[in-house]
This record gives structure tokens, C-alpha cells and sequence, in this order.
């Protein structure tokens, strides 16, 4: 897969430093930063997560982790262009959270959220609601990786119809979260579901999977598009 990612912008990954589950330090978040750059991909939106009782991030503790990321990569040789927004939990916050603007959007116009894996959010279609209220797009995080949607394809179309972008984690199609999801992944490409396409890395190993990942002339071809999209639409940002 490394070999098609020149130029492109990554707007899912969890590599600002010690915020979440993603980068533990800076040297991580640099380290991860240059396996990135061994394939071309050197334009980032950084996306910790916003969780409640979780990861209790706001705007105020994931600028200062960005700050502390921008000023180490001044002091290197790298270039490098990163922002940040988060990836939002769907849950009992969120809705508090929008609508005080106290969400980091993906630019003006998108928002990045996500649902558990182990049960869609009870108060999804309300919240989904309130982002399209505001003329913003719903971007949802790697939507074939809940399990609960697999034997309901149904869902997926419902989503779409609302309004709400999908987008494509990339491990996910080389098969690293399993045969089910990679299946599902498939299927939804195959479907022209998607609408970007992402990483989601948040370590070493993830960047090395990518790297090791294997894709066939179909795939790539399926992919290429979500490649231009996701540069056309965040790119400016």
C-alpha cells in the first residue's frame, strides 16, 4: 500500500504525544512521524480521542500536546505539516460538548466520530442529528470495525442516506483487525460506501503493518479515489 500514499494527508491517527492510547512521548510521536515520511505521508490532522470517564480530553490539553509536538519537529530536519481536531465518542458528552463549540472539527465543515465496538451509542441518531442541524458532515471512524453492523447492512445505508461520510482505516482492508472486519471493509468499498480513507496509527507496529501491506491492482484502484478525496477536502486545513 506505501507505494500510493505520496502526497496524501492523513486525518485519522493518534500520534500527538501522551493525550490517549496513540503516541506515549514525543520521541514516540516522531518516531512514528518519520516511518510515516519513509513512504511519502508527511501532512497530518491529529485525532486523539475525546471520551468521557475516559480520555477527557479538550481543547486546552490537546493544543498544549500539539504545541509540544510542533516545537520538537522545529528543532528537526523534517517537513512536516500536522494540525489537530479529535476523533469524538458518540456518548452521554457529546451532545453537551457540540453544542457548547467545544468540539474540534475536521476543518469548518466535518467532524470526526466514532461509536463503541461493542454497541452502537443510544443517543447516536439524536447527535447526528444536531451535526447536520449545523450544515456539518458526520465523519464516521472506521464504520467497518463496529461488529454489531455486519448482519445489518441495512444500517450502513441508512447512515449514508442521512448524510453522514464514511471513513476507511486502512489496516483494515490489509486484514490487521481480522478476516470479519477486512470482509466487511470489502464489501462496503465495494459498494462505493467510503468516502476517505485513513490510518488510524497509533504506534510503531501500525506504520510497519502498512508498510508490509500487500493490495492488488483492483484495490488500489478501488482506493485511489478515497485517496483524492481525502486530499481535496482536507488539504486546506
Amino acid at each position: 500500500m506505501v507505494d500510493h500514499l505520496d502526497g496524501f494527508i492523513d486525518i485519522h491517527n493518534h500520534i500527538l504525544p501522551g493525550i490517549d492510547d496513540g503516541a506515549k512521548n514525543v520521541k514516540e510521536s516522531i518516531a512514528i512521524i518519520k516511518a510515516f515520511g519513509e513512504f511519502g505521508v508527511t501532512d497530518f490532522v491529529c485525532t486523539p480521542h475525546i471520551m468521557h470517564n475516559y480520555y477527557e480530553n479538550t481543547k486546552k490539553t490537546i493544543s498544549k500536546a500539539f504545541k509540544e509536538l510542533e516545537e520538537e519537529l522545529a528543532d528537526t530536519e523534517l517537513s512536516i505539516a500536522i494540525n489537530y481536531a479529535a476523533e469524538h465518542m458518540i456518548d452521554d458528552n457529546f451532545e453537551h460538548l457540540f453544542e457548547k463549540n467545544e468540539a474540534l472539527q475536521l476543518g469548518e465543515q466535518h467532524i470526526l466520530v466514532e461509536m463503541s465496538y461493542l454497541q452502537p451509542s443510544i443517543n447516536f441518531d439524536s447527535s447526528i442529528g444536531k451535526i447536520l442541524d449545523k450544515q456539518v458532515f458526520p465523519v464516521l471512524a472506521h464504520p467497518e470495525r463496529y461488529g454489531y453492523l455486519h448482519n445489518d447492512f441495512s444500517k450502513y445505508i441508512e447512515y449514508k442516506n442521512r448524510g453522514i461520510k464514511f471513513q476507511l482505516n486502512m489496516l483494515s482492508i490489509l486484514g490487521y483487525y481480522g478476516k470479519g472486519i477486512q470482509k466487511c471493509a470489502q464489501t462496503l468499498l465495494n459498494e462505493n460506501m467510503f468516502d476517505y480513507i485513513s490510518s488510524d496509527a497509533h504506534n510503531l507496529r501500525h506504520v510497519s503493518s502498512l508498510k508490509e501491506g500487500k493490495v492488488s491492482s483492483k484495490l488500489i484502484q478501488q482506493i485511489k479515489p478515497l485517496l483524492l478525496n481525502t486530499i481535496q477536502d482536507f488539504k486546506k486545513i
